[in-house]
């Protein structure tokens, strides 16, 4: 079951990574060739970050029905709408071709991918958790955390292949649809191994024993509205680094430090596979330790990283940058590894879709803008100072949420909370709505 959930997870995330590297290297080129180079790269950073506001929507939308009718079915159809989001996006005309058209259908696309990507994050990972055995649910909820590495490691390797057999040219006239075109290969190898899982027992439980509410995004929020604030601010700090390191970089080596597109390519694809090696090495340390010391460990780990990024970066060489990617590679799966186990202890059954679908969706949209805001914090001075503090900031304030979450939550640290039944709060507040 895990195995399937990773599957499903790395083929949505290699859709969605398709598009952050495409925003880097060509969008700005093709879709807004109308604006300069700068506004051009700022105007497709900001339609990647207009997928990463969709997504709570996604998850709202997704976990609804994950909650009510079962989380199988609903895995499948977000699938299926990441892989058509992207496949017309490989499709899309170019500005040249149908003017303002363009970006508009471009941003239309990437809502449906948020959308998509939305129900699928926090789906696959309670889908994996509520299957795990007793002692293993770092473990399992790990595994799904993978897709997000394997993800950019497929989109990368395919980016890779396109720019060494063909020249500059042809890769902005049409050699970067590929990639897109190709996920609809990927999808069918995705639907073949999630329509063979299970329904998850703790919702067949929870099903069984008449705890399924009616709304249950609002029995989340009314219930569990302090936890879903803390857990939002823990979650953000991992995803604002990742989408730094891999989207922000190359755009930046590339343009700025005057580095080697390919060269950028497969340092950020190798640390990207030293981020997915390492997830499930993390996930059994917190099984036997315990998440909560292992995931504050992370977190600071994660600060550290985040202040020595951009000086070791700055200073300009292929193997500066191969030293900050692993710096960041290695540093964020630490406390990425245990999101999605920590998650769905905080909520009970019923909710549990819904309020995760919201905890992924907001803290992604804060670390999903990451790259627009870096890029316009580097255009104020013309250096990486600012873009530090930002980094180094959010990563504070991920410790501090931590740290309340835990205090919030004593027994969030064994997966105590998996499968229990709804609270009455919970069903009193269901039935007065």
């Amino acid at each position: 079951m895990a195995i399937a959930s990773m599957v499903g997870t790395t083929l949505e995330w290699y859709d969605f990574y398709l598009y952050g590297t495409a925003a880097a290297l060509v969008f700005g080129k093709e879709i807004f060739s109308s604006l300069s180079p700068v506004s051009g790269t700022l105007a497709a950073f900001a339609t990647f970050a207009v997928g990463f506001f969709a997504r709570p929507f996604g998850g709202i939308i997704f976990g609804h029905f994950g909650d009510r009718v079962g989380r199988k079915n609903i895995l499948v159809i977000s699938l299926v709408t990441m892989g058509l989001a992207s496949t017309l996006i490989g499709l899309l005309p170019t500005y040249h071709s149908i003017g303002i058209w363009a970006p508009i259908l471009l941003v239309t696309l990437r809502l449906v991918q948020g959308i998509a990507l939305g129900g699928e994050s926090s789906g696959a990972v309670l889908m994996s958790v509520e299957h795990a055995p007793k002692g293993r649910s770092n473990l399992f909820g790990g595994l799904p955390q993978m897709g997000v590495p394997a993800g950019l490691v497929l989109a990368n390797l395919a980016y890779l292949a396109a720019t060494s057999f063909s020249s500059d040219e042809a890769f902005v006239a049409w050699v970067w649809r590929v990639p897109f075109i190709a996920s609809t290969i990927l999808v069918l190898v995705g639907l073949f191994v999630r329509l063979r899982i299970t329904e998850s027992p703790s919702f067949v439980d929870a099903r069984d024993r008449d705890e399924i509410v009616r709304v249950p995004a609002v029995v989340a929020l009314r219930t569990e509205w302090p936890k879903i604030i803390a857990t939002t601010l823990m979650v953000m700090a991992a995803a604002t680094c990742s989408y730094v390191f891999t989207v922000f970089s190359l755009s930046y080596g590339s343009t700025t430090l005057g580095l080697e597109r390919q060269s950028l390519l497969v340092g950020i694809t190798l640390g990207s596979v030293a981020w997915l090696l390492s997830i499930p090495f993390w996930s059994r340390v917190a099984d036997r330790y315990g998440r909560r010391r292992v995931f504050l460990f992370g977190s600071v780990v994660l600060l550290v990283a985040a202040a020595a990024y951009f000086p070791v970066f700055d200073v300009g060489t292929i193997g500066a940058a191969a030293a900050a990617f692993a710096c960041m590679a290695l540093s964020t799966p630490i406390s990425h590894a245990l999101q999605g186990s920590i998650m769905a202890d905080v909520f009970p059954t019923a909710t549990r879709y819904s309020g995760m679908g919201i905890i992924l969706g907001l803290g992604s949209l804060i670390g999903g803008t990451a790259p627009l805001i870096a890029t316009a914090l580097f255009a104020i001075e013309n250096t990486t100072r600012l873009v530090s503090l930002y980094l180094v900031g959010i990563c504070a304030i991920s410790v501090v949420a931590a740290l309340v979450l835990f205090r919030l939550a004593p027994k969030i640290d064994g997966g105590q909370h998996l499968g229990v039944p709804v609270p009455p709060l919970a069903k009193e507040t269901e039935s007065a709505a």
